[in-house]
């Protein structure tokens, strides 16, 4: 091989590996009856890991998204590694949880508990 086509079959190739190192992700929120939650905050951050540039720009890493009627927001490419997933509904307790994305594609289902009783201090 020349060194121009050498050249060549590696710049076709960065894509591909780059690409191995993002995850498309799902997450999909649901009630403990395993109803969807809809209009739900999401919150989606790359914690730790590889980070990566494509094309010379560098990956965004934080999403600030809701969820459609189906309880599902789709997250564009993120980094492979731990991130963090934020979410409120109302109606709901607050979840807040790491998770290791290491793979292509990822669904991560959430399971919202109900509000916690309220107590009072004065009497």
């Amino acid at each position: 091989m020349t060194r121009r086509a050498v050249l060549v079959a590696s710049v076709c190739a960065l894509p591909l590996l780059a690409d191995k190192e993002l995850t498309n992700l799902v997450i999909e929120v649901k009630n403990l009856s395993g109803k969807p939650v809809d209009r739900a905050s999401v919150i989606v951050k790359f914690v730790e890991g590889r980070s990566i540039k494509k094309f010379g720009k560098t990956v965004r890493t934080h999403w600030e998204l809701r969820t459609n009627q189906q309880g599902a927001v789709k997250i564009p490419p993120i980094p492979q590694g731990k991130i963090l997933i934020q979410v409120i509904a109302k109606g709901y307790q607050t979840y807040g949880q790491t998770h290791e994305v290491d793979v292509e594609e990822k669904t991560i289902e959430v399971k919202l508990n109900p509000p916690q009783a309220q107590f009072s201090a004065h009497q």
